[in-house]
């Protein structure tokens, strides 16, 4: 049975909210149904604490579901409320903050059940790049239930709770000792919709941080603050992290902060949110290692463009247009992953990301950080697919394949000292970053320590970029 002052949804609440800003909506509500006895069971508040509150002055709508009444069960009412905060929130341009704690859907009330959930369902739809959406899972999060976090923007699992459409027993050949798929972490590295792990304590760390970042709807635009960073700051490291995009991001953004997304999905793809003179910034760029917090080399990846990574970028480009956020792309790439599975699904998922990049109409910004080679370069937010300005390092390499590559192909058969020096000949004419600018494909060859520098200026003269493209419902891909 519930005590309403004290029950552990409630203490969320107030542990992620500024104190005593919470006002709860809808306290008196409780079940309707009779079926089996229900009218005789305590049912405080349907199972979810509902209402609104400020997160660092900003306002917040929430929800809490209460695994202390029915297991904390969906059912009609408990769904209608948690419907109702959408909509009041979608009103008034606010976040949604979603506390799951659930046991699934409410066996007592069958079908109004389900038909509770599908409002749910469908009210994320409707809010979706209208308001941000954000969810937290402690406890267990199964079945139908698993399509809320899917849904939302960002999502966060605390470290002992389960996730899963199928229990981990339930799937043919497979047992929970084998390999637990519903743990938080196979789902944060698998699952592809999940943001981090952690305690409770550091899950409200993480969504404060985040919400501080975001638009609080998609009218409001990326914003700008005071900023306090230098703005002409020599990144005069960077360099050493060319590879850790990370880091690099990091390095580049006001006062180092950066808040990295999806972190332990497609690791080989970073996307994140930065400030830049005050302003939000969405981040995408592709990694090639990782690196502890000694400064050494922790994992390493191809500088191949992966189906994971690919589809990673795009979904967060997506969000970042939706809510007027610009987009900066670090690119330092040759090619895409060479493997069986990887086959299976690669052209679709790059085909996905250039859409994404293409249809963006906010500000985009590409630096090309080091190798730039054949589509996948075109694919990373290069001008030919829309960039509105390319910087490269006066180190990065711009153009087809490796100059070594290309000259072996075309002069097969020729002696090794031919091959030197038509690969020697190749990079002057077709590699050089220098050779792309006169083109036009490049706007400026920056030095690396001035990344900060160009970065902000760039997005400061795009700030009031406006574009009106050909009129169309929506694009197929």
């Amino acid at each position: 049975m519930s005590n309403s002052t004290e029950t552990l949804a409630r203490q969320r609440i107030c542990s992620l909210l500024d104190e005593k800003s919470f006002m709860e909506i809808g306290s008196l509500v409780t079940a309707r149904s009779t079926d089996f006895n229900l009218t005789q069971v305590d049912a405080p508040s349907d199972g979810v604490i509902t209402g609104y509150g400020l997160m660092d002055g900003k306002l917040v709508y929430v929800y809490s579901q209460d695994a202390s009444v029915l297991g904390g069960t969906i059912g009609e009412m408990h769904a209608k409320k948690i419907a109702s905060v959408y909509d009041m929130a979608m009103k008034m341009g606010a976040p949604v903050i979603g506390l799951l704690d659930c046991a699934g859907i409410r066996l007592q009330e069958s079908v109004d059940a389900l038909e509770g959930l599908g409002e749910v369902y469908a009210k994320q739809v409707e809010a979706s790049g209208v308001v941000p959406q954000i969810c937290a899972v402690f406890g267990t999060c199964g079945g139908g239930l698993t399509v809320v976090p899917a849904l939302s923007d960002f999502t966060y699992l605390e470290t002992d709770s389960k996730v899963f459409v199928n229990s981990p027993d339930a799937i043919p050949g497979n047992t929970k000792a084998k390999c637990d798929t519903s743990k938080a972490s196979y789902q944060s590295e698998h699952g592809g919709f999940v943001d981090g792990v952690g305690t409770a304590e550091e899950i409200f760390t993480q969504i404060r941080e985040l919400v501080a970042v975001l638009p609080s709807n998609h009218l409001e635009g990326g914003g700008q603050e005071s900023c306090e960073d230098d703005l002409n700051r020599a990144c005069e490291n960077i360099a050493a992290f060319q590879q850790d995009a990370a880091l690099m991001l990091s390095q580049i953004s006001d006062d180092h902060l950066f808040i990295e997304t999806k972190k332990d999905h497609a690791r080989d793809m970073t996307t994140g949110f930065l400030k830049l003179n005050g302003m939000t910034v969405g981040a995408v760029a592709n990694c090639i290692c990782r690196f502890d917090q000694e400064g050494e080399k922790a994992e390493n990846y191809e500088a191949a463009l992966t189906v994971r990574g690919l589809k990673k970028a795009a979904e967060f480009v997506r969000f970042c247009d939706a809510f007027e956020i610009p987009v900066l792309s670090l690119t330092n790439t040759e090619g895409f992953s060479a493997a069986m599975c990887s086959e299976k699904g690669l052209a679709r998922a790059m085909a996905q990301l250039v859409s994404a990049f293409a249809s963006a109409t906010v500000p985009k910004v590409n630096i090309l950080t080091g190798n730039a080679y054949g589509s996948a370069y075109v694919i990373m937010n290069s001008k030919a697919i829309g960039a509105d300005l390319v910087y490269a390092w006066d180190t990065s390499k711009i153009g087809m394949m490796d100059a070594n590559l290309a000259a072996k192909i075309m002069y097969e058969g020729e002696s090794a000292s031919v091959i030197e020096e038509k690969a020697k000949e190749y990079e002057a004419l077709q590699s050089s970053v220098l050779s792309a600018a006169k083109r036009g494909y490049v706007d400026l060859v920056i030095a690396p320590g001035d990344t900060r520098k160009y970065a902000v200026a760039a997005f400061e003269m795009l700030y009031t970029k406006r574009t009106d493209g050909i009129r169309k419902k929506h694009g197929s891909k």
